[in-house]
């Protein structure tokens, strides 16, 4: 008996159940799928989302899943496709497919520090990792969230790091490059690298989770590395120029790497001997 095959390219339906304007040009998005079964994900994997007419792109998951169809998606205007995702009214309809790609290994992280920086639109990513941990606090470490961003104004979440921050067993270490205007959030002015002398545990018994612009992971990992870390432990998300998500059209290649289905989570120690990143 001959079996029809699959089409990996063939999207499928969902809805924008709720909209979370994040900042100005920046919202959260809580979509449910249309189709029956159930839908399960792992943190730091990403889906491909579309409207017909204006194509489709490629976006982490910023959620843990809500119930068995339910997931949230951080998106930053950046063209026509974001922008028009963005437009959707509640209720409307957009294309989906995934989810696509490896997630971070929070089992290499089980028992351990954890570290995560983000910067920007990078802490989108990481969140997932966050409430994981928090789920699951007593299998890991005290826990280092450090986040940059370029104003008070352009921190995504800015609830929830404060809510993070009062914790405990949770450090959270804010900065950006303009002095805060409100001081609703205990911020430090500089670039994020500058928060790393504020981590007071030896980063050698650590494990890292870095997402942001190229040449900020580059200058965390090598930081973090001269203070003893393996190359090893650092995992960084390089969600660029995915097109297809399933490694067939190529536009997202690294060395022999396909960042969509090899990545788009990699340890330093395979990514950074590639000449085409800044790592």
């Amino acid at each position: 008996m001959r079996y029809p095959s699959i089409n990996l390219l063939m999207p499928k339906q969902a809805i924008l159940e709720e909209k979370i304007c994040e900042t100005e040009d920046t919202c959260s998005l809580k979509i449910s799928l249309l189709d029956k079964g159930r839908f399960s994900f792992k943190p730091g994997q990403f889906n491909m989302l579309g409207v017909p007419g204006f194509g489709e792109a490629p976006f982490s998951i910023s959620s843990l899943a809500i119930g068995d169809k339910t997931f949230i998606h951080t998106i930053r205007l950046a063209g026509n496709v974001t922008k028009r995702i963005c437009e959707l009214g509640i209720g409307e309809k957009l294309s989906f497919r995934g989810p696509y790609g490896n997630g971070w290994p929070l089992d290499k992280a089980t028992g351990k520090y954890v570290v995560i920086v983000g910067g920007g639109i990078g802490i989108a990513p990481l969140r997932p990792v966050i409430y994981h941990i928090l789920q699951k606090r007593k299998k890991f470490g005290k826990l280092f969230v450090l986040y940059g961003a370029r104003t008070e104004d352009d921190m995504l979440y800015r609830k929830e790091l404060k809510d993070w921050s009062e914790l405990d067993g949770i450090s959270v270490l804010l900065s950006v490059d303009e002095k805060p205007k409100t001081g609703l959030l205990d911020t430090h002015v500089g670039v994020v690298t500058t928060l790393i002398d504020k981590i007071d545990i030896p980063l050698s018994e650590a494990v890292s989770f870095i997402c942001g612009p190229e040449i900020m992971m580059r200058f965390v990992a090598r930081d973090f590395i001269l203070r003893g870390q393996s190359a090893n432990n650092i995992f960084l998300s390089m969600e660029r120029r995915m097109n297809c998500g399933i490694a067939h059209c190529g536009h997202c290649q690294i060395g022999a790497k396909y960042v969509c289905k090899d990545g788009p989570v990699f340890a330093y120690a395979d990514i950074r001997r590639f000449a085409d990143t800044l790592l």
